[in-house]
């Protein structure tokens, strides 16, 4: 394996200007970050504000209007346009008249390890088109070479326990999900999904009743049959177990208060039941990142519900019962986990009981072997790819662009560089709980300090959004934006964004007017009734430790914010002390980077407005969470949304969601970008046009069962001719 010499880290670490790394560690994922709670409703293009006391020590201007948000930066960002095609050319599944396997397996099945190949698979496997192959049936072997920048804490992923993202969960779990929806970029419509486990599916004639057909006679990397079994227990398991910290739980998988319901049907089929007809969101509650099924006969021994253990295992137990050294992982995926060297290196070997083949009856994946390296930031998949020692990354750090692009173009340059649409948004989120988190006075007039329009307001005055983006990276590629949808989202509408400018002295009037005076002249305000009343106002501004981007815009805003007398305490903290301090509701602002709802909403419905009891910038306690006037407008807005099938019907419900948000702060978008994609020059396959993240990311969008390497350019493999042996 080659290593980057310490010359060449320091060189390219100096080249990346202020070393700002941005990772998707603790995403979730997506993903992406639900919004948090929200307090008593306003009208829906705007917020009751409280009584104005009177304050004549207030300044004699008036607040700016918004302006007009301004038309995107005008760059040439490269990049090939999409090829569309409809499903059926990029997957089907049928029965071939033969089937093959690498040819190193055959000594596997001549001595009795493995059956034959055909036996391996299922009765109609999964058949990758060479209608939806860049650059069609590919050639076995090589490895491919990762980056991961967060610790893999277990394997029981749909439990909450990461796996070390980057990538990992994609190679591995994720292709066991009810439905694909990663690809979707380059299919010819945008809501139903490509099949995964279920194969097929169909609607009563009502509407109310999905029935799903899943693959027959598909085996876990063990041998194990998959059967509808463990679809159910995920479905039991996770999604209906409160106590189990899955993606999605039953809130989600509910409509009009009502919740669906899940029944097997035979070993091969199961039907979901829905209180409204034919929910357009359900797809994306099943895909990839939200309802990817577990293996039954290993997990279910394990789940307090069913184990017969003495003492039973607590939740905690089974979070954590696929610890890193727990090896080989058990998987649907085209890749098993096998070796974990701790903080240092991760190998993955194909999995002999893939389900999925090529036209030729060729068994996928291409690639004998992936290989994790791990390191302590996201830069360092960056500065691996420029290296040429890494084959992928996702350009998401600002602070690397310049030098990534300056690299890929040097004649030697091993990797290409493509830019997507301005889809890469950090904001600010807004702790709007009165009841989850609130441990003392101080806690409650932060909470009542965010649900005033006018403080979310003067905020926004204060912050120059553009001198931070340039900041960070000069020139046409980061820009100033409001929140809400990305510029870059298909459903965007300029003449949606209500745009507070930066203007200093009208966040001062707007803090004169809620009654917030600088009393001691120390260049603070303070509360001037209330229980707080003589205290300064001091507030807590969350970073991430892995996404060191959000420390760049926290730390500019401590300054930004202090200017107009908010004192702004500024925290940076790793990603589980983040998913804590998230769940237990004690945090008052976070920097963050948003997922992909902003992108294509109908891809996460329960991020766009607090739907769920978990929404994170509103949770719901024991007690009834009290919704702002605005919040539940874009409540109901969601809620017709995700029944809405039709397209321009979508886009219309959207404009008033942007406006309402934006109009209200919901969240405060600082800036905008665009994602960058990093591959290696040898890697074939891989789709023109395809976006860092859009319906999800990357990783979950290139099929990479489907990535071939040209024998003479392939590399040398930690473990060849090897398959993962289970005790």
């Amino acid at each position: 394996m080659k290593k980057m010499s310490r010359r060449q880290w320091l060189k390219l670490s100096a080249l990346a200007g202020t070393g700002v790394v941005l990772t998707a560690c603790g995403a979730p994922t997506a993903t992406t970050e639900a919004p948090k709670e929200t307090a008593k409703p306003v009208e829906a293009t705007a917020t009751k504000a409280p009584e104005k006391p009177t304050d004549t020590t207030a300044p004699k201007a008036e607040v700016k209007p918004p302006i007009p948000y301004p038309e995107p930066n005008k760059i040439e960002v490269g990049g090939a346009e999409v090829k569309r095609l409809p499903i059926s050319q990029i997957v089907t599944y049928k029965a071939l008249p033969e089937y093959h396997q690498v040819p190193w397996l055959d000594k596997y099945v001549n001595d009795g390890t493995l059956p034959p190949v055909k036996d391996r698979l299922p009765k109609e496997p999964a058949v990758y088109m060479k209608t939806g192959m860049k650059d069609g049936i590919g050639v076995y072997g090589d490895l491919w070479r990762g980056f991961s920048a967060c610790p893999t804490a277990g394997y029981n992923d749909m439990a909450g326990t990461t796996m070390g993202w980057f990538g990992i969960e994609s190679y591995t779990s994720r292709y066991g999900a009810l439905v694909k929806t990663g690809p979707l970029f380059r299919a010819d419509q945008d809501i139903e999904p490509m099949p995964e486990v279920a194969k097929s599916w169909e609607w009563s004639d009502d509407g109310y009743v999905l029935t799903l057909h899943l693959i027959e006679g598909a085996k876990w990397s063990d041998g194990v049959p998959f059967t509808a079994d463990d679809v159910m227990f995920t479905w039991e398991g996770y999604i209906l177990d409160d106590n189990v910290n899955a993606p999605r739980h039953q809130d989600a998988w509910s409509w009009e208060g009502k919740p669906a319901t899940m029944e097997k049907v035979d070993d091969y089929t199961v039907k979901i039941t829905f209180p409204v007809q034919k929910p357009l969101d359900v797809f994306y509650l099943m895909n990839e990142d939200n309802f990817h099924v577990m293996p039954a006969h290993q997990l279910k021994p394990l789940h307090p519900k069913w184990s017969t253990k003495d003492p039973k295992p607590t939740y905690k137990d089974f979070a954590d019962a696929l610890p890193p050294d727990k090896l080989p992982l058990v998987t649907l995926g085209p890749w098993v986990i096998t070796e974990y060297k701790t903080d240092e290196l991760m190998i993955m070997r194909r999995n002999p009981y893939y389900w999925k083949v090529d036209e030729e009856g060729n068994q996928l994946p291409y690639f004998d072997e992936i290989q994790y390296r791990k390191g302590p930031s996201g830069i360092g998949r960056d500065l691996c790819t420029i290296a040429g020692d890494c084959d992928h990354m996702n350009l998401e750090n600002p602070s690397t662009f310049v030098e990534a692009m300056t690299q890929a173009q040097s004649p030697d340059a091993k990797y290409t560089v493509t830019w997507g649409p301005e889809t890469l948004g950090y904001y600010i989120s807004f702790n709007y709980s009165l009841g989850v988190g609130v441990q003392n006075d101080r806690d409650k007039a932060v909470r009542e300090l965010f649900r005033d329009l006018r403080f979310r307001q003067a905020l926004s005055y204060a912050v120059d959004r553009d001198g931070i983006a340039q900041s960070i990276m000069k020139g046409p590629f980061l820009r100033g934006w409001a929140g809400g949808l990305y510029p870059g989202a298909p459903d965007f509408d300029r003449e949606s964004v209500v745009y507070y400018p930066y203007d200093p002295e009208s966040a001062k009037i707007l803090l004169a007017e809620i009654g917030l005076k600088d009393t001691n002249n120390d260049g603070v305000l303070e509360w001037t009734s209330g229980p707080m009343a003589g205290q300064s106002v001091v507030l807590q501004l969350l970073a991430s430790q892995d996404a060191k981007e959000t420390q760049s815009v926290a730390e500019a805003l401590v300054n930004q914010w202090g200017a107009v007398g908010i004192k702004i305490n500024m925290k940076v903290i790793d990603s589980a002390t983040h998913s804590d301090v998230d769940n237990a509701g004690t945090w008052d602002m976070s920097a963050d980077r948003g997922g992909q709802a902003f992108a294509l909403p109908f891809t996460n419905v329960t991020a766009l407005a607090p739907i769920t009891k978990t929404f994170n910038w509103h949770r719901e306690g024991d007690q009834p969470r009290q919704m702002m006037d605005f919040e539940q407008s874009l409540v109901d807005l969601v809620n017709e949304y995700r029944k809405t099938f039709d397209s321009e019907g979508r886009k219309k419900i959207m404009f008033q969601y942007n406006n309402i948000f934006t109009k209200n702060v919901y969240n405060l978008g600082v800036f905008v970008g665009r994602y960058g994609l990093g591959l290696a020059k040898r890697v074939k396959n891989v789709p023109d046009g395809t976006p860092v993240f859009m319906y999800t990311w990357v990783e979950d969008a290139i099929l990479l069962d489907t990535l071939w390497t040209p024998v003479d350019q392939q590399l040398k493999q930690n473990r060849p001719e090897t398959i993962p042996v289970y005790k």
